[in-house]
């Protein structure tokens, strides 16, 4: 009688351990079933990049709650001649950012990856520069 008092008690502790496992790693569901979006102080904000002695400048323009257009500007044709990969690598990064309205998640070539990457962090710091702070949205 011990031996299915104990399994019982064993059986009844590995549900309540399944179902403790399954509240702690499912998942959390959205509550407004919307997907979150960011909020910007519309215009056009720039960063700029450093390529050795010269400099490039991202232009980001952002509305409201969506990025509109990414693109490079005051490209040396020296900078632009000696850094091949700059336009495509930004054509590449620009699309997945305007596409996804977030720089997370972002995929690049292995053949462009650093220059993809110094891109990547510019255009973030240009939105950090269009962000609304939370106490200041409307």
């Amino acid at each position: 009688m011990k031996e299915v008092i104990y399994t019982a008690i064993f059986v009844g502790l590995g549900i309540v351990l399944i179902i403790l496992l399954l509240f702690m790693f499912l998942p959390k569901k959205q509550k407004n079933g919307a997907e979150p979006t960011m909020q910007y102080t519309a215009g056009v904000y720039t960063s700029s990049v450093m390529m050795g002695s010269q400099s490039a400048d991202i232009q980001v323009i952002v509305d409201e709650n969506r990025i509109q257009s990414i693109s490079l500007l005051s490209l040396d044709e020296t900078v632009a001649t000696m850094y091949p990969l700059m336009e495509p690598a930004l054509e590449n990064v620009s699309e997945q950012v305007i596409k996804q309205q977030s720089t997370e998640g972002i995929t690049y070539n292995k053949d462009n990856q650093y220059t993809s990457i110094v891109l990547l962090n510019a255009i973030e710091n240009a939105l950090a520069k269009a962000e609304i702070a939370e106490g200041e949205a409307d």
